[in-house]
């Protein structure tokens, strides 16, 4: 069941042969994974309240008796919310770290330490780093207002042929990422491109795309969003064109008597 989870997961260097995790060839995982792992398990509810608990009163044979979580980091280092130590004689000492500070979520791994001050000492730098050198920016906003500011002096002269109408109303699909972060000297260098036809020939489906947003960092595209059509756009018929003209008649011939 744990490696069908590891499946679903979609980790690729992950396999269990124990629900007890000691030391087996057959037994192992990655850093990474691990912190896939983490990163699952805190958005149960259950599974979050329990690795962020520090202390926690139990009772046996009538007598209460106070348990406390084997990570050191939890109440000691600011934003620490989780998650799990763990030691065997092959892996040394590991610890996978939670952390939250204005809104910036994060997971450090540390493994293979020899002591558990080495392992507190390497996670707290990690921590401290990330908070030092990344920001979170809400990418969903910053796409959105530079679509509205596109839209207002694009969407008229997008022109639709042999349509019962020849505008289009257009809107952007969702972002794949709400926030996302980026290491703060590099915030300044994001750019926003958008591309869209401005020419379509009738008729066109409600929710067709016709261009996209993507957000870069360099080369590399950080978030790519469809433009599509709100709404459906039917071919002229023959009725319609004899429509217009006589319409079109009709003002010639009143232009003229007056």
């Amino acid at each position: 069941m744990m490696n069908e989870k590891a499946k679903d997961l979609g980790l690729k260097d992950t396999h269990f042969v124990s629900s007890h995790g000691l030391d087996n060839e057959l037994h192992y995982t990655t850093a990474y994974e691990l912190a896939k792992i983490a990163d699952y398990a805190l958005n149960l509810e259950k599974f979050s309240e329990v690795v962020g608990t520090k202390t926690y009163i139990i009772t046996i044979n009538g007598y209460p008796r106070t348990i406390t979580n084997t990570n050191e980091l939890l109440g000691y280092v600011n934003g620490v919310n989780g998650v799990k130590t763990g030691f065997t004689n092959k892996a040394g000492r590991c610890l996978v770290t939670s952390a939250l500070r204005s809104e910036l979520n994060i997971i450090t791994v540390v493994l293979g330490a020899d002591t558990k001050r080495i392992r507190s000492r390497d996670s707290i730098a990690l921590i401290e780093y990330v908070y030092e050198n990344y920001e979170q920016v809400n990418l969903k906003r910053m796409i959105n207002e530079k679509f509205k500011e596109w839209k207002k002096r694009n969407e008229k002269n997008i022109c639709v042929n042999k349509g019962v109408k020849n505008r289009v109303s257009i809107e952007i699909g969702e972002t794949k990422y709400e926030k996302y972060s980026f290491e703060k000297e590099k915030i300044k260098d994001i750019k926003i491109e958008i591309n869209c036809v401005f020419y379509m020939e009738a008729p066109v489906e409600k929710g067709t795309v016709i261009g996209n947003v993507k957000l870069k960092l360099g080369d590399n595209i950080i978030e790519e969003v469809d433009i599509k059509v709100r709404e459906k756009i039917k071919k002229k018929k023959i009725l319609d064109y004899f429509w217009k003209f006589f319409s079109n008649y009709d003002i010639i011939v009143s232009s003229v008597i007056n």
